[in-house]
């Protein structure tokens, strides 16, 4: 079976059917924090023909055909930064090496105190960009 991502983002496997939503919302309090208190949404969880996928923003602008988008190092180990994290965190397990990732400039808001923040998302899954 053809990859579909095209060797974009990390494969995951979930450990329970329930952390799929758990990672989703994890996902909207990890990323990199503006002046203005606004924390921009760096990674997506990605649902497609029975397979999990951790995808960078930019990644998934580049799997819509976006081709102006520029994908640079700091944002892939920001990402297996972040997917590291889940592992750490046992929510899910990675099927590609992450042992590289940095965490970077990445925020971590706890879930009690995103009130806090105006958390935003640069790529909305299931939304062609047309960016």
């Amino acid at each position: 079976m053809e990859n579909f991502t095209n060797g974009l983002g990390v494969e995951i496997n979930l450990k329970t059917e329930g952390d799929f939503l758990k990672i989703v919302e994890t996902l909207t309090r990890i990323g990199v924090l503006s002046k203005d208190n606004t924390l921009i949404q760096t990674c997506h969880l990605l649902h497609k023909r029975g397979k999990y996928y951790i995808l960078h923003f930019k990644e998934l602008f580049k799997l819509d055909g976006v081709s102006k988008t520029e994908i640079a190092e700091e944002d892939i180990l920001r990402r297996d930064g972040i997917v590291k994290l889940l592992v750490e965190w046992e929510m899910c397990e990675a099927l590609a090496d992450v042992s590289g990732g940095s965490l970077r400039k990445t925020k971590i808001i706890p879930f009690k105190e995103k009130s806090k923040y105006t958390l935003k998302q640069n790529y909305t899954i299931g939304v062609k960009s047309t960016q």
